[in-house]
């Protein structure tokens, strides 16, 4: 298995030694050269939503990863990472979200919280972080809540946090997210639905998009 972490700004090295803690092979990508590598699946980190998209834009990395998002490969976005996969950037997690949410760095935050899928007392650090207003669809499952708020979801292939997973010790959300690129990186769109029983609004049904990987 091997995961790519886009490396453009944010906390980009913390993801990587988490999954190196697992024992799952990482590399960075910063132009198109790296994101043409064999990869199962892809880490948005943490950090500035508007300079990561607009150097998406500008090292022509946007429409690629728009792309192979929407044809099925697994990704992974924590903060500024989930506002990017929302409807108000790439556009291929159907959530709708609040940027800022909880206001400025100084009143950043963290707690322990339950996260479907995940277990109980799952530590979360938010910084400046956003929370997922709603789900546009009913195939969004949402993972968790922090004062009423959703700051965990999943979507077939796609999760999000609102929080930095990266920034603790657990290991509980990035192996999720492992069995996540397990299950669905050797499927196609049109398989992810069978196994789910719903559709995603965004989700391309060629098969031939579905790129070709790997998965250990």
């Amino acid at each position: 298995m091997k995961i790519a972490v886009l490396a453009l700004q944010g906390a980009f090295i913390e993801h990587r030694r988490m999954l190196e803690r697992i024992g799952v092979e990482t590399f960075e990508v910063r132009n198109p050269r790296d994101w043409s590598h064999p990869k199962d699946g892809l880490i948005l980190p943490g950090g500035e939503s508007t300079v990561q998209a607009r150097l998406l834009h500008e090292l022509d990395l946007f429409e690629p990863l728009r792309r192979e998002a929407a044809d099925g490969l697994p990704v992974f976005g924590t903060c500024a990472g989930l506002i990017l996969l929302s409807t108000m950037h790439l556009g291929v997690m159907n959530i709708e979200v609040a940027r800022n949410a909880y206001g400025r760095q100084s009143g950043s935050f963290r707690t322990t919280g339950p996260m479907e899928q995940v277990g109980d007392m799952v530590p979360m650090t938010f910084i400046r972080a956003p929370y997922i207003m709603r789900p546009t669809t009913p195939d969004v499952q949402v993972l968790a809540r922090v004062d009423g708020r959703i700051v965990a979801a999943r979507q077939h292939h796609l999760l999000v946090t609102a929080f930095h997973p990266e920034l603790d010790d657990d290991l509980r959300i990035h192996r999720l997210f492992l069995d996540i690129v397990r299950r669905y990186s050797k499927q196609c769109p049109a398989q992810q639905q069978a196994m789910s029983g719903t559709t995603a609004s965004n989700v391309r049904h060629d098969s031939k998009q579905c790129p070709a990987r790997h998965v250990v």
